[in-house]
């Protein structure tokens, strides 16, 4: 009984420790130290994006709210109050953070050695190459000689001289590279002189910033000059060793994988990426320099071919940057104490230090720039940016902190000067270079030529031949290449084509192609692809912007373009990318049409996937306003659909140009394809009024450039109606058949004509008809002989409009095509001829359905009537522009 007793009973697993059986959470326990760690997290995490959000109102990048919330939660702050630091950050939890954080941080660095890119240093080489230098050497000598006067007041005479002006040399001269493309990105300077140089010079102030830390950390931890040069010989070679066998090796290690030609990294190549960064961190501090440069120099050889480094950025930023590094600053912050700024001695030379750093890069940086040819603002804007801190400052303070070069009291004093510069860097930016003095660089063309920024031109009476094509989603790739397959001619100026036999939609109706037809000299179009990139929080989003015109969605479409267009006979495609967060689109848009002079803004929205399609519809296609109007989809669903709907209607309201919506409904029933194919129909019921008369205009248009297209046109007018045919039932329900969005801001709304306008917006629909419909039309008009003889022009009269023409399109005629259809519609919620709203609301009744008023407000009552009865066709909706926008 006794050995049992011994051998079981005492040897029991002791009692788990929890809070039901007293244990306090908060308490430090080596042995399990997550829970506590946890807990610290979360308050980081909490701290930070609270201030991150406060800092972003007024424009100030996240690594300010970082610093700050690390400084909070030091003894600056949170740490005078009784208790907290020990019970929320002991020293002895300590560890675990610092663990942690540097992991995060040697990925951190990685990432910042894939920001880096080569080709951006030989834009403007000479330029950026002087801004480069100067704004080294001169800031380094000064920090030195600054580091003369700090050293004798504040750091103890044990420290090395000569190591602690190394570091205030480095902490003063170098630039803060991750916080400059951030900023550049955000105050839309990378597709400006001013950005590309300051980019350019920043890249190579960071790159030898960072190699003469690494000197200066290697002096620091050899014992004597000879082991230093052991250091420093073995550290070249495992640079050549990373730069030349190891970066080939991983190339075709990601080529081999298939990783390379796709842009995304396999499992494998993930393994191996990680590995290698870890591995190098690793050699990197036993040869006695600190692990984060292994990180840095992995990031250098990492390929950005087909976007493969920003996708391989996009696999760990989010831990990295949102977990991981705010653990970083948070040390910092414990390590901080503003408390020891005490007297007036310590803050006059802390204000010396925030002025001999910030003159010292402002200085020597704008006087090159002017030696270089920019003028004061530009100048000024180059040596704001260059003199910005952040991040990369702190992990040098850091260093220095660890290897106890700086004191508590002297890193305090850099780290208010960091913050500082880092604050101003914005505002002085704005105050130097505002929007109105930039000149921008614009774009490549299907040869990859830079195009200058053309001023707006004054289009005559005829439709513009310059459209600018919105796209800021790879699902709209489809709809952007079906409406640009529409507007591009497919012949042009001096080209002649034969009909062959085929045979016509209706031999009653619609009038048959002579034998031979000359088509009309058809210009070709100018198209601006407008490439929206929504600027995040994360690193990719940067590496985004100043990769942007190697980004994926270009690609495939300036691939398009060129086999569409032939060269430049039937398409001068011109690409303009912008990265800004989406609540800034509109006026980037907005922007960017007045710059160009752009007749038409088109705007493209494809259908989505089919998870919860109607089974009426095609397999595989969804209509994209499933998610407003039928009740099947799902609450993310509506609200994106709603959301998209809106950013489309503040174009809408807001362009100073014409506005075309193409809502791609996928195939027909009877196609195989969504695209313009031969004997395609187009449909235009013409109610009149300036959309209309503009939908008219487009429609002949197309049909100019495109000899096997034809077309219907049928001009609807409003007939007696007598109210007693209107069922009484279905007059009930006519009220409540609109759901409306709680979503909703400023729309454009029918306006109230008075007579004046009203026989003027007559006469002018008189004279359009006049002018394509009649008899005589084609003998005025030789240019568009060919394209009036494939257009049929009917006339119609009904009390109820909006149901004829959802007959037209749902009649044998159209239906009995088999080729593609596409309705060409006026938006007309200004100054419409007729008021369908009411009749709108019967349809919706008799068909029992209830639909969101986004719909109706985004592509008019007849666009809302074609998606709310199923009409099988594509829909082009135009909508002139609004004089004052």
């Amino acid at each position: 009984m006794g050995v049992f007793r011994d051998m079981v009973l005492k040897r029991a697993a002791p009692e788990q420790a929890g809070i039901f059986s007293g244990a306090n959470p908060s308490t430090y326990n080596s042995n399990d130290p997550i829970v506590l760690w946890i807990i610290q997290v979360i308050i980081i995490m909490a701290m930070t994006q609270f201030l991150a959000t406060i800092f972003g109102r007024i424009r100030q990048p996240r690594v300010i709210a970082e610093i700050i919330g690390g400084v909070f939660l030091g003894p600056t702050v949170m740490g005078r109050i009784p208790g907290f630091e020990n019970a929320i950050f002991p020293v002895s939890s300590w560890p675990m953070l610092t663990l942690t954080s540097n992991i995060g941080l040697v990925l951190f660095l990685f990432i910042i050695g894939l920001e880096i890119d080569g080709s951006v240093i030989k834009k403007n080489f000479k330029a950026s190459a002087g801004i480069s230098i100067a704004g080294l050497v001169i800031p380094l000598g000064l920090g030195a000689a600054l580091g003369v006067g700090v050293y004798r007041e504040f750091t103890d005479p044990s420290v090395n001289f000569g190591y602690f002006l190394l570091f205030t040399a480095v902490a003063v001269g170098i630039t803060a590279f991750p916080v400059l493309c951030r900023i550049l990105t955000e105050l839309k300077l990378l597709d400006t002189t001013v950005g590309v140089v300051t980019l350019a010079a920043g890249v190579g102030n960071d790159v030898v910033g960072w190699i003469l830390l690494a000197l200066t950390v290697a002096l620091v931890n050899a014992s004597s000059g000879l082991v230093a040069l052991w250091v420093l010989l073995t550290a070249v070679g495992y640079v050549i060793f990373l730069m030349f066998p190891v970066k080939w090796g991983y190339r075709w290690l990601a080529r081999k994988t298939g990783s390379l030609e796709t842009g995304t990294p396999s499992t494998v190549m993930m393994t191996f990426t990680i590995l290698l960064v870890f591995i190098s961190a690793f050699f990197t501090d036993i040869i006695g320099i600190h692990p984060i440069f292994g990180g840095f120099l992995a990031g250098l050889i990492i390929p950005h071919t087909n976007g493969y480094g920003i996708a391989v950025t996009e696999k760990i930023e989010d831990v990295v940057v949102i977990l991981l590094l705010p653990l970083y600053f948070a040390l910092s912050g414990l390590k901080t104490n503003l408390g020891l700024l005490n007297d007036g001695i310590t803050w006059g030379y802390t204000i010396l230090i925030i002025a001999v750093a910030f003159s010292a890069k402002f200085f020597a940086c704008a006087a090159t720039a002017k030696l270089a040819g920019f003028n004061m603002r530009e100048s000024g804007a180059i040596g704001s940016l260059m003199s910005c801190k952040g991040l990369v400052e702190l992990i040098v303070l850091n260093i220095g902190l660890e290897a106890n070069i700086l004191s508590t009291r002297t890193f305090s004093m850099f780290v208010v000067h960091a913050i500082i510069l880092t604050f101003v860097t914005t505002p002085l930016v704005l105050l130097f270079y505002p929007a109105k003095y930039r000149s921008r660089i614009i774009v490549d063309d299907l040869d990859g030529n830079t195009i200058a920024s053309s001023q707006p031109s004054t289009e005559g009476d005829e439709l513009t031949n310059k459209f600018a094509l919105v796209l800021d989603q790879i699902d709209q790739l489809p709809a952007a290449m079906t409406v640009t397959q529409l507007l591009c001619p497919a012949t042009t100026s001096g080209e002649s084509l034969e009909q062959l036999s085929s045979p016509s939609l209706d031999e009653k109706n619609l009038p048959t192609v002579p034998y031979k037809a000359s088509l009309p000299i058809t210009p070709p179009i100018s198209l601006t692809l407008l490439r929206l990139i929504e600027l995040s929080n994360r690193t990719s989003a940067v590496l985004k912007s100043h990769l942007a015109h190697s980004d994926p969605v270009v690609s495939v479409f300036k691939t398009f373009a060129s086999l569409l267009g032939g060269g430049s006979k039937r398409l001068k495609l011109k690409v303009d990318v912008d990265v800004s967060s989406r609540d800034e689109f509109t006026a980037v848009i907005k922007e960017r049409v007045r710059e160009d002079g752009t007749g038409m803004i088109v705007i493209p929205w494809a259908s989505g996937s089919n998870d919860a399609a109607d089974e009426s519809e095609t397999p595989g296609v969804r209509n994209p306003f499933d998610g407003i109007f039928t009740s099947s989809e799902s609450k993310d669903q509506i609200i994106c659909s709603v959301l998209y709907s809106e950013f489309i209607r503040n174009i809408f309201l807001t362009a100073p140009c014409d506005v075309s919506l193409f809502v791609d409904r996928g195939p027909s029933n009877s196609s195989t394809a969504s695209g313009l194919g031969p004997d395609s129909l187009l449909v235009l019921p013409f109610f009149g009024g300036p959309d209309d008369r503009l939908a008219l205009k487009v429609l002949v248009k197309i049909c100019a450039g495109h000899q096997d297209v034809r077309a219907v046109v049928v001009r609807v007018s409003k007939g007696i109606h007598n109210e007693k045919e209107e069922d009484e039932s279905d007059k009930k329900h006519i009220a409540d058949v609109f759901l409306h969005n709680t979503i909703a801001g400023a729309d454009t709304v029918y306006g109230n004509l008075n007579t004046q306008t009203r026989l003027a917006s007559d006469t002018a629909d008189n004279l359009i008809w006049e002018r394509y419909a009649s008899p005589t039309a084609a003998a005025r008009n030789p240019s568009l002989t060919s394209a009036l003889s494939r257009i049929t022009f009917e006339t119609i009269q009904s009390p109820k409009p909006l149901q004829s023409v959802v007959d037209i399109f749902s009649g044998k005629r159209v239906q009995s095509t088999g080729k593609t259809v596409v309705a060409v519609l006026g938006r007309s919620r200004r100054m419409a001829v007729e008021q369908l709203d009411s009749e709108l609301r019967l349809i919706m009744a008799q068909r029992g359905a209830a639909m969101g008023s986004t719909v109706r407000k985004t592509l008019g009552d007849v666009g809302a009537a074609l998606v709310a009865t199923g009409v099988d066709a594509s829909l082009l909706v135009v909508q002139t522009c609004i004089t004052g926008s």
